[in-house]
């Protein structure tokens, strides 16, 4: 190092590593690590699934990038949407979650692509009203029940959809259906059954009103549903959804027109809430 006027400067400096760690599956890991501590998995169990948080958190089908993390962050592996998709399509995706160990989860599809997934993916189930193809693994449980009630029997794909969802995701659910508010008494004959869900999943098209009958009845949180049942002035659902939007009742939540999963989806994090 120099002295004299002018001189350089010259300072060594140490380089720095950084280590970055992945916060989701570190808290994967203490997951794994309290279930086999609590006697709730096998050692060699959680060991396989600890392999499977090393590999890469999706994969690339090239037409589609099949989220393998999604479960490490959110608590329930990737759905796949089936609307829009080829039978090929949704059975290669869905082989691709299944051999990751993954419940499998397959929303707006058909007969077709139950018949493209079972050829790799036997124990498939299709739910026809539904339109949900389903392969559940044990999950841990919600904390209590999730009440899925219709107003009508039009509304029924709906709801089934949304009841199906919730119970691939863990959760104990109640189906109450056909108790629009052009009979009110009917849902009010089921008192009881309304007073005991942790959870209620409201569907309803026409004018909407259900939701926030419910609503004004209950401690619970709502989630509303708008379907696109209805005559011409109710716009594919727009009457209900903006119906449910301005609803009066407080804790009542909307999705939108027709997302039965939407509304599982949102209960089952409610429902799973420590």
């Amino acid at each position: 190092m120099g002295t004299g006027h002018g001189a350089r400067l010259t300072i060594l400096r140490r380089k720095a590593f950084v280590v970055t760690v992945d916060p989701s599956r570190t808290s994967a890991l203490r997951d794994l690590f309290d279930a086999v501590r609590e006697g709730r998995l096998e050692p060699a169990e959680a060991e396989a699934r600890a392999r499977q948080l090393q590999k890469d958190p999706f994969e690339d089908l090239g037409f589609a990038r099949v989220d393998h993390h999604r479960a490490i962050r959110q608590g329930f592996p990737e759905v796949v949407f089936g609307q829009g998709k080829t039978p090929d399509q949704i059975a290669r995706i869905s082989r691709a979650i299944v051999e990751r160990g993954h419940s499998l989860l397959v929303t707006r599809t058909d007969a077709a692509a139950h018949l493209a997934v079972t050829a790799s993916i036997p124990d498939a189930v299709f739910h026809e009203q539904a339109r949900v193809i389903e392969r559940r693994l044990p999950v841990e449980r919600g904390r209590g029940l999730v009440l899925v009630a219709a107003a009508g029997t039009s509304d029924l794909p709906v709801a089934e959809e949304a009841a199906v969802c919730a119970e691939v995701m863990g959760n104990d659910v109640d189906r109450l259906y056909d108790v629009g508010v052009a009979g009110l008494h009917r849902l009010l004959a089921e008192h009881d059954r309304v007073m005991a869900a942790h959870v209620i999943i409201a569907v309803a098209g026409m004018e909407g009103a259900l939701a926030s009958v419910i609503g004004g009845l209950v401690k619970a949180p709502v989630v509303a549903v708008p379907t696109s049942v209805g005559y011409g002035a109710s716009f594919g659902g727009i009457t209900a959804l903006l119906a449910m939007l301005n609803s009066c009742a407080s804790g009542v939540a909307v999705v939108n027109i027709d997302n039965g999963f939407g509304a599982a989806a949102i209960a089952n994090s409610i429902n799973h809430l420590p």
